[in-house]
């Protein structure tokens, strides 16, 4: 019934072709506008990444596995009482060496899909 015009809806296509044409051409343009002033010019801090990706809390997860839950949780929450790392806590409470610590804790494997 409705494909056959019975609705009455069948006048409001070009209003509607028209009304999604405008969008698009709105989208397209603040594409532009987003890329031109935003997106060109946009460099990564590495150093500014590295230091919050080491004093990041989550990774603690890879701890838990070698020194529990509960002993990783206290490392996550020494951490951050103290504002130090992770790995200067695990170390100060003896949980682990550096090494061990260096080879649980790797960000960059821990971010990978899969």
């Amino acid at each position: 019934a409705g494909s056959q015009g019975h609705f009455e809806l069948n006048v409001y296509k070009p209003l509607l072709a028209y009304s999604m044409l405008q969008s698009v051409r709105l989208m397209t343009d603040v594409s532009r506008s987003f890329t031109e002033h935003c997106v060109i010019g946009i460099r990564a801090d590495e150093k500014r990444i590295d230091e919050l990706m080491q004093r990041s809390l989550m990774l603690v997860t890879a701890l838990a596995p070698k020194i529990g839950y509960d002993n990783a949780a206290k490392v996550a929450k020494t951490a951050h009482a103290n504002g130090t790392t992770l790995k200067e806590e695990a170390l100060r409470l003896g949980f682990v060496t550096a090494d061990e610590f260096d080879k649980l804790v790797q960000p960059a494997e821990m971010t990978q899909p899969g």
